[in-house]
């Protein structure tokens, strides 16, 4: 059900625009009750980004799961196949998201509250690569590494959204990401 309210939610979004397709008409489009929507959706936003929520734990995994000998920065870039990959096959969804969240103030900021947000989860493993211990959430080499890879798979998120998804958003990351050389091992 879930998955058919995003589905009439984003041809509503895309026809009339966010901010101005109400509760109201997603659920009657979706044959639902306002109430009915709420019990599957908290807000509206939170129907654009649910699927946000699913990368940080997926991010994380990807990341422990990276060779031990692996250098961090590396690690970092690998585990962000987690969302390049995914973009690959059917890059129109998540182009849709993404120009949906440019659009719409609100979603943007919400979104950009969302990849802060993997900070936390991906700062503890960078730390015992770095050797540090994961349960100190003080390390700065840690945290610097993985704002960094957070921005560069912003700048490459929006680079690929400007052109359509033109360039593969795996190859735009590559390209951010090696912009920047890992300073520690």
């Amino acid at each position: 059900m879930r998955d058919e309210v995003s589905e009439v939610a984003f041809r509503l979004f895309s026809e009339q625009g966010f901010d101005k397709t109400t509760v109201e008409q997603i659920a009657a489009h979706a044959g639902l009750s306002r109430t009915t929507f709420f019990r599957y959706f908290g807000t509206k936003e939170e129907l654009v980004l649910g699927k946000m929520n699913e990368f940080g734990p997926r991010l994380a995994a990807a990341l422990a799961a990276r060779p031990a000998e692996e250098r961090s920065w590396e690690a970092l870039r690998r585990s962000f196949d987690v969302i390049t990959e995914s973009t690959a096959d059917e890059p129109q969804p998540f182009l849709n998201l993404m120009r949906l969240l440019n659009d719409a103030c609100a979603l943007m900021t919400r979104q950009w509250e969302k990849t802060q947000g993997w900070h936390s989860l991906l700062v503890p493993e960078i730390t015992r690569r770095l050797g540090g211990d994961p349960e100190s959430s003080g390390d700065l080499r840690a945290h610097a590494l993985v704002g960094s890879a957070i921005s560069c798979l912003d700048a490459a998120t929006d680079a690929w959204t400007a052109t359509g998804g033109a360039t593969p958003l795996s190859e735009l990351l590559d390209q951010a990401m090696g912009v920047l050389v890992e300073p520690v091992t």
